[in-house]
């Protein structure tokens, strides 16, 4: 495993549709541009047919290594939901003895916007979208 196979999932917008959401709302990229200025946009359909809408700005990509998004919410139409909090988010992939080290860390822009999104489930939303990853880089390699 290098960091190269790992950047495919944030890279190939069908491997990132494979993991991005949890099991019950599996996601579909809709734009997908990861150099810097960039925008990716995507809706999640859940069991009961709803399609909750996201969206980022890429502030930063360098890859293999380093990926840096604004992470948003957007309205049925795809437009940004100004109603709900942003995050940057910072994606971290490094080669390691022996595998990869991908580190995610989420930056909020105050403690009231982390606690209403982790209200909302997303920790356990985005805990149970990682844990598909493995078994998509043990398949077969990006093509």
């Amino acid at each position: 495993m290098t960091a190269e196979r790992a950047w495919q999932l944030w890279a190939d917008p069908r491997q990132l549709e494979r993991w991005w959401g949890p099991p019950t709302y599996p996601a579909t990229v809709v734009e997908h541009d990861l150099r810097a200025g960039g925008v990716v946009t995507y809706y999640m359909t859940g069991p009961e047919g709803d399609q909750p809408r996201g969206w980022w700005k890429v502030l930063e990509a360098d890859p293999p290594r380093l990926l840096v998004v604004e992470d948003g919410f957007a309205d049925d139409n795809g437009a940004p939901n100004d109603a709900m909090p942003t995050m940057v988010m910072r994606v971290e992939i490094a080669d390691r003895a022996g595998g990869v080290a991908m580190t995610i860390a989420t930056h909020f822009p105050s403690l009231e916007a982390m606690e209403q999104l982790v209200a909302m489930g997303m920790e356990e939303g985005l805990q149970q979208a990682m844990g598909q990853i493995d078994a998509i880089l043990a398949g077969a390699p990006a093509s």
